[in-house]
């Protein structure tokens, strides 16, 4: 893999034991300045552990984790690194103006109180007590916390998680406006269409091993299987599962949906049959068929 010296982070053929077992094995990838990284993979995968080394809060048994030139200790020390967890709970007694003036003196007041208010949209609740926010409120003070010191690294886990599909898009837009400005973004989440949406680029990892690297578009094509969706006067179940390639048939009234391998063949098959199609559309995979092929998390 090429590595570029002034990229974000860097890991280098990294492994990393607990005991006997392997949670990193001989991991290697590179986040750029500007790019939004996507990190994928099941339930201990090793997601986790090469969150933790990126921030510093573990070492290596093997290999070289590099953030912004140095070690990940010094970038996390100097403020560079931004971070926002899910363990950890805010103090609840605490205010949001309170937590922010808090996070600011820690991190050399590189941003003003008004500033992450208004950048994590908090600005109607600056007065009000953490235990007082919403699950969605209290993500985007997590953020506005991981924000404070002007990061040049910034790393997020599940940050959507409690929010409605508004704030999501609102949040994202803030994200790529954060990258925009020359800060590289890595996130772990569940919701695999915001990582096709989102990120620059995918990372999936299973078992400590870097399985696939790419666009969203370049996982997604992995996955040879396409979704056929029409519209016929009599469909016929047995005729439509003996076309080329299918692998599933649904039909609800007249609308038919097909999966199949072979979507070229099989639409001009459809035509042969000899009724007319209506509504014909054609959909690569999505991106969740991509990662349950890859990992192999279906056959668990």
């Amino acid at each position: 893999m090429n590595h570029s010296k002034d990229g974000a982070a860097t890991f280098d053929s990294v492994v990393k034991r607990y005991g006997e077992v392997v949670a990193l094995d001989r991991l290697s990838f590179t986040i750029e300045r500007g790019e939004t990284v996507a990190l994928l993979g099941p339930n201990g995968a090793g997601k986790s552990t090469a969150v933790d080394l990126l921030l510093g809060l573990r070492a290596p048994d093997e290999g070289v984790v590099t953030v912004l030139g140095g070690s990940p200790g010094r970038a996390v020390a100097g403020g560079r690194v931004g971070g926002m967890l899910q363990t950890g709970s805010l103090p609840q007694g605490a205010r949001v103006r309170d937590l922010l003036a808090l996070a600011r003196s820690l991190h050399g007041a590189r941003r003003s109180i008004a500033e992450l208010l208004e950048l994590a949209d908090l600005g109607d609740l600056a007065g009000r007590p953490a235990s007082k926010l919403s699950g969605g409120q209290t993500q985007r003070l997590r953020f506005a916390l991981a924000m404070a010191g002007r990061p040049e690294l910034l790393f997020l886990d599940e940050p959507t998680v409690a929010m409605d599909v508004e704030s999501r898009h609102r949040f994202w837009a803030i994200v790529r406006a954060v990258a925009a400005d020359g800060t590289g973004v890595v996130f772990a989440t569940h919701y695999l269409e915001e990582a096709d949406r989102v990120a620059d680029r995918i990372l999936v990892i299973d078992h400590g091993r870097l399985l696939r690297e790419g666009t969203p578009a370049s996982i997604r094509a992995t996955q040879p299987v396409r979704t056929v969706r029409c519209t016929l006067a009599d469909p016929d179940r047995s005729r439509l599962a003996a076309l080329p390639g299918v692998r599933d048939v649904t039909i609800h009234g007249h609308d038919v949906t097909l999966t199949t391998t072979e979507a070229d063949a099989m639409v001009g098959a459809l035509y042969a049959l000899g009724q007319p199609v209506r509504d014909l559309q054609v959909s690569a995979a999505a991106l969740e068929d991509a990662f349950l092929q890859l990992t192999g998390a279906e056959a668990r």
